[in-house]
């Protein structure tokens, strides 16, 4: 019988407790939704009035992985959800914004993305992303040489960064700016990639090609397109074992020497959590937001 639990005076059936979806460390479902309900007061900020793209997994990383953007069938009806306006006419999306909704959410097991805008503006970017991706043989040291640099040239123009992991090979960098479109947003953070490549020719690659990309970093600025995602701060991902895409210090990037001294997996949060608390708070801070020049 499905276990029926209350959250926040929402009633929720949660299914397969004790399914394993992390087979490489016996990760179980319910471990997965007890690290979102303790995650839940650093996490929903960062989801709160995005629209949610959900990337399932619910057998797991070796099972079927499907992107759902659409409110997904049997969405109870307290779960906030509104129109998202799209190239193929508008569509309805989810919102999470609060601990019912997220657990309801988890449920179903799922990374989440959300989008640089926010509901009331959509296509009107807040946030500037940039998705460093190392093509093997190169990892996540070689990201943080680039994320320094980008780091250094983001506040010569007035441009507070801060670094995540992306929960798998790589590093996310994410700053707060005052919104600016989408187009503009994209435009800037391409001219930033190309400077990069130019400054470490032998290190960055701003061109999505994958015959360029092979010992190299991918400085992906197209994520700031208004129609693209990012993993969110926080999420679990669909890999063998559960890593978090999780924020961390600019000392830990400066100080990284092995892909294993940037991975993190869910148990290694709560401790974070409490010697850092969220190091990506600042981009909640509406005065902290600058200018895209």
């Amino acid at each position: 019988m499905t276990p029926i639990t209350e959250v926040e005076g929402r009633r929720l059936a949660l299914s397969n407790l004790e399914k394993v979806l992390y087979p490489a460390t016996g990760f179980t479902k319910g471990e997965v939704l007890h690290y979102y309900a303790t995650t839940a007061p650093v996490l929903l900020p960062h989801l709160r009035d995005r629209p949610v793209s959900f990337l399932r997994y619910p057998d797991g990383p070796d099972g079927q992985l499907f992107f759902a953007k659409n409110v997904p069938p049997g969405t109870p009806d307290w779960v906030t959800t509104a129109e998202v306006p799209r190239m193929e006419g508008p569509a309805r999306m989810v919102l999470v914004q609060d601990l019912a909704s997220l657990m309801w959410a988890a449920n179903l097991v799922t990374e989440f993305h959300t989008p640089q805008w926010v509901i009331e503006a959509p296509g009107e970017a807040d946030r500037l992303v940039f998705d460093l991706d190392p093509g093997a043989p190169a990892s996540v040291v070689e990201c943080c040489e680039v994320a320094l640099w980008l780091r250094e040239r983001l506040a010569a123009d007035g441009i507070e960064a801060y670094a995540k992991t992306s929960g798998s090979k790589g590093l996310h960098l994410s700053a707060a700016v005052r919104p600016v479109s989408s187009e503009r947003a994209t435009e800037y953070a391409k001219e930033l990639a190309v400077e990069a490549e130019r400054a470490m020719p032998r290190l960055v690659v701003h061109r999505m090609t994958k015959s360029l990309r092979p010992g190299k970093v991918f400085v992906d600025w197209s994520q700031n397109a208004a129609r693209k995602t990012t993993a969110a701060p926080y999420t679990l991902r669909a890999r063998a074992e559960p890593l978090v895409s999780a924020p961390v210090t600019w000392e830990e990037v400066a100080e990284c020497s092995s892909p294993r001294s940037l991975t993190f997996l869910a148990p290694d949060l709560a401790p974070r959590l409490q010697d850092f608390g969220d190091l990506l708070a600042p981009l909640l801070d509406p005065k902290a937001a600058a200018e895209v020049p």
